[in-house]
């Protein structure tokens, strides 16, 4: 069962994997010092706003005939973490399941000072808000590149677990790319082992040289609670977001306009489709991009922008970076020929 929110960890060995981890580290044998400049820019979260529900009352066979339809209105709590990525601006990052249908946000530094918050814009998509203080202020996190993550990277989960106040906890990268979460529209995550708990979701995860990676969102257990299966948004498409959050108040995407599927065995095979991974068309959307590209259903994606594509998770990864209006290459096999298209997203 899948949890969206947080994420954090227990297990740190540092001297197991000594060559991966920076000199000043292991001198002092503690996270302490690449920490104490971290952490005062990731805040806590806690807001207030209503919901609107059908009224029970509506359902039941007699009073539905009086109350159907019926709305009531009940307020709501919700408590998370923020990562501050502009302090010159009192940007901050969060979750967009954090602060939807909020009307009060309050933002908690290190120091105890208390700032109300305003949302800039909100992404439902990739679960990414931007919220603006009303100040300047005096930490940011620097954004890391997360293409570069590789599996087994030491990293540090930093967020507010349960309200009780700002917590770290560490662990690794357990894989890349991956997709198993309830946010459907967007695929790539960072799975982490780091111990992740509710009140995490828009924390930051970081890796040893204090650059943020990712923003963490949420988490698979049986209860809620951590069970060493978290996820991450990696960073660089957390910065595309914000982007278009800062400039629209919502993100742009293109459409390819194409239905994709797992080139398995099978279908290679009936396809005379090479032995090689990639994303498969299943259907085009008549007049679509990559109909006016001249793809066909049955075509195997294996790059897109000169990015590697081995499934349609990563393909729909890549997608998610690229603009409307922008031409892009992909590479593809119909059959055992391989060719190359141009696209423009719509």
């Amino acid at each position: 069962m899948l949890f969206r929110a947080f994420m954090f960890w227990g297990l740190f060995a540092p001297l197991a994997l000594a060559g991966n981890i920076p000199a000043e580290i292991m001198a002092q044998q503690s996270l302490a010092p690449m920490l104490k400049s971290v952490t005062p820019a990731v805040v806590n979260i806690s807001t207030r706003g209503v919901e609107t529900a059908i009224t029970p009352l509506s359902r039941d066979p007699f009073f539905g005939q009086f109350f159907g339809g019926r709305r009531v209105y009940r307020p709501t709590q919700s408590l998370g973490s923020g990562v501050v990525i502009d302090a010159d601006n009192g940007l901050i990052v969060t979750n967009h399941h954090v602060v939807q249908n909020s009307q009060e946000i309050s933002v908690n530094f290190q120091d105890g000072e208390t700032l109300n918050a305003s949302i800039v814009g909100s992404d439902r998509e990739t679960d990414i808000a931007l919220l603006r203080v009303n100040r300047p202020l005096t930490h940011a996190l620097r954004a890391g590149d997360s293409d570069d993550a590789e599996v087994g990277d030491f990293v540090v989960a930093i967020g507010n677990p349960f309200g009780i106040g700002q917590t770290v906890t560490s662990g690794i990268i357990s894989a890349l790319n991956r997709n198993e979460t309830s946010l459907e529209n967007i695929a790539g995550f960072i799975q982490t082992d780091a111990a992740i708990n509710p009140g995490n979701s828009g924390g930051a995860l970081v890796n040893l040289q204090g650059q943020l990676i990712g923003i963490n969102t949420a988490i698979i257990g049986p209860s809620g609670g951590n069970v060493g299966i978290g996820f991450a948004v990696p960073i660089n498409l957390v910065l595309q977001v914000v982007d278009d959050l800062k400039r629209h108040g919502q993100v742009k995407r293109g459409k390819l306009g194409v239905t994709l599927r797992e080139a398995t065995p099978r279908l290679r095979q009936m396809l005379d489709l090479p032995n090689q991974n990639g994303a498969l068309i299943e259907n085009i959307r008549i007049g679509s991009a990559a109909d006016l590209a001249g793809l066909e259903p049955g075509d195997l994606i294996t790059s897109i922008d000169q990015r590697s594509v081995s499934n349609p998770s990563q393909a729909l990864a890549i997608l998610r970076t690229l603009r409307p209006n922008q031409q892009k290459a992909l590479t593809f096999f119909r059959g055992d020929t391989r060719m190359t298209a141009t696209f423009v997203l719509q």
